[in-house]
Order: C-alpha cells, then structure tokens, then sequence
C-alpha cells in the first residue's frame, strides 16, 4: 500500500451528494477498500471529492451506487481542493450599513441596519427597523441573510 494519494472527482445526481457519500463509506468500509477521505464540498453541486491511492479502486467502489454518474478523468491533488476544506467566515461579506434579514431565533423574519461587525467573534451588531427605540441586537453572522448592500 503506497502513501502517494490523489483527489478523484465522482460526478452525481445534484442534491444527492450526501446520501453518495455516506454509501460510498459503508460500501468501502464493509469491502475494506483504500478510501482515505470522501468530501462533500456545499459550493460544488453534483461532485463529490474521494481521496485514494488508486483510480481503480474508486471505480469499484462507486459501482452499483445510486445516483452516481461517473469518475470525472483525471485527478486533483490536495492543494487543488485545499480551499473546500478552510470554512469561510459568516460575516463574510457584510459590512456596516446593509440591510439584513434575521432568519433564526427570536427575532426571524425583522429586517434590521448593520451597525458593526465583529469578525473575530463571527458577529454583528444590529438596529432592528420595526422596534419603537432603536436598540441594538448582536446576533451570529449566520443567522442573517444580506438583502442589500449600502451605496454610499
């Protein structure tokens, strides 16, 4: 068994790239094949991402699994897929003045002004537009949605 391994790309149904992947481990783990990483990336739709020292050995895994589409040709290496596997921050593209749409906890579905954004905590500061007294909420980066950005 060689430590040299490759990045196999496996084409898929769109939206069945989890239910893919969770076969493809039990299929490898019962038969005891070399698979040494399955990655569902969210920005890649219809692909997930298999680590094995052997093209062979992910074109017998995925045979017979639904679903599947087929080996993309070719192979990828680590540093390839390497920025699928570093999380982007929530507050990612929010800044002080967009308008937001809080879409969890007890204030989902009120649209409210970013006042600040704190990225080492992954948070930002808001002004609710339906609250008598304008009083500022902090909530998690991802519990809101980006309706606009400010023009300034």
């Amino acid at each position: 068994m060689s430590d040299e391994t490759a990045i196999y790309v496996v084409k898929t149904t769109a939206n069945q790239e989890r239910p893919v992947a969770n076969l493809l481990e039990q299929v490898a783990k019962k038969r005891g094949d070399d698979i040494r990483a399955i990655l569902v990336p969210d920005e890649l739709k219809g692909y997930i991402l298999i680590e094995s020292p052997a093209p062979e050995i992910v074109e017998q895994v995925i045979q017979g699994i639904p679903h599947v589409r087929g080996v993309v040709k070719g192979k990828s290496t680590l540093t390839e897929v390497e920025h699928f596997l570093t999380p982007k921050p929530t507050v990612t593209g929010i800044t002080e003045g967009c308008i937001v749409e809080l879409i969890s906890g007890p204030f989902k579905g009120e649209k409210a002004r970013v006042k600040r954004v704190d990225e080492t905590h992954e948070e930002i500061t808001v002004e609710l537009f339906e609250a008598m007294v304008p009083i500022p909420v902090t909530v998690r980066g991802d519990h809101v949605r980006v309706l606009s950005k400010e023009e300034e």
